[in-house]
């Protein structure tokens, strides 16, 4: 008998609900995964979970094995870690990591999981999509020894950036953010915290993940000249306004896009998506990144959970949803 599965799907914007799968049996180069955690990414799930992706980008914004189309009905997600059930026998029975929606089982080609490390724990790992885009942004940025770098926003992906910034030699890290209660977080990673009024200016490079206008000015703000922005956060359907006509061509600054979708050209040439998947969770074994981790559901609460993310009422950075031990 085929096995059953349940998934979240967004039924229409604003709106959520648990349906029943039936799977297909694991063919030969597939596995069958049963999740033990999966994350809900605050920044890119609640656009989602709102209706604001829009049209012209509903094919970028795709997950690997998301269904259904934008506005919805769609079952989308990326943070999946489970225990392989079914496949080879060198990875039945391991831990790993996929790019897939919030379900409790699901079939997928044995290339689609990464094993998770054993130094890493199962419920750390649904970090890994959001590291492995923190990996990819400073591929792109580059920071050289010495440097000056704020990451503005404090959000998951910023937190992220900050965190593996930490481990520069010599980079003197700030992160902004308008809510002082991520001095805290930013404790936590081992960098300093400003709001954007107390921000140091004068900075080599800025990471900008706040997804505000505000932010994105206050990023060039800060910078001496020369200095790159490095933009890594994604507006959906807002359109945003800078001040270009200001100190921008004077001070001679950089704007830069970075998105995970793409490797970015300055890793090691030859280096794919498998490779910095890996680098990720390897990453992952710093317990500092627990502090990424805000709060923990039941998967049968993601209906009732959602809206009470999107809107606020629940702040979070990553909420890790706990799925049932079948026992």
């Amino acid at each position: 008998m085929n096995p059953a599965a349940r998934a979240f799907w967004l039924s229409s914007p604003g709106h959520g609900e648990l349906r029943e799968v039936t799977l297909p049996e694991p063919g030969e180069g597939e596995v069958l995964v049963r999740a033990l955690y999966s994350g809900v990414s605050r920044g890119t799930e609640t656009l989602v979970f709102r209706g604001g992706v829009p049209k012209s980008q509903h094919a970028v914004m795709r997950a690997p094995f998301q269904e259904g189309d934008f506005p919805g009905p769609v079952k989308y997600g990326y943070l999946s870690v489970g225990v392989v059930e079914q496949g080879p026998d060198t990875l039945t029975g391991r831990t790993v990591f996929c790019l897939y929606p919030h379900q409790s089982r699901y079939v997928v080609p044995v290339s689609a999981v990464t094993v998770v490390p054993e130094q890493v724990p199962a419920a750390r790992a649904v970090l890994a999509g959001t590291v492995e885009t923190a990996v990819n942004a400073l591929w792109d940025a580059a920071p050289m020894i010495g440097d000056r770098v704020t990451v503005v926003g404090g959000g998951m992906v910023g937190c992220s950036v900050a965190a593996l910034l930490a481990r520069f030699p010599g980079v003197r890290v700030q992160l902004v953010d308008a809510d002082p209660a991520r001095a805290e977080t930013a404790e936590a990673l081992g960098v300093g915290f400003a709001t954007p009024a107390e921000a140091t200016g004068e900075r080599d490079l800025v990471v900008h993940a706040s997804a505000t206008e505000q932010g994105l000015t206050r990023a060039l703000e800060l910078l001496a000249p020369e200095g790159t922005v490095v933009e890594l956060s994604w507006y959906g359907d807002r359109r945003v306004t800078l001040p270009l006509g200001e100190a921008f061509h004077s001070r001679r600054l950089t704007v830069r896009g970075s998105q995970v979708g793409t490797v970015s050209p300055a890793a090691r040439p030859g280096r794919g998506y498998a490779e910095r998947m890996t680098l990720a969770l390897d990453l992952l074994a710093d317990p500092a990144l627990d502090a990424l981790v805000t709060g923990e559901s039941d998967f049968g609460e993601l209906p009732e959970l959602m809206p009470r993310l999107t809107s606020g009422e629940i702040p979070a950075l990553c909420h890790r949803i706990r799925y049932p031990d079948p026992a």
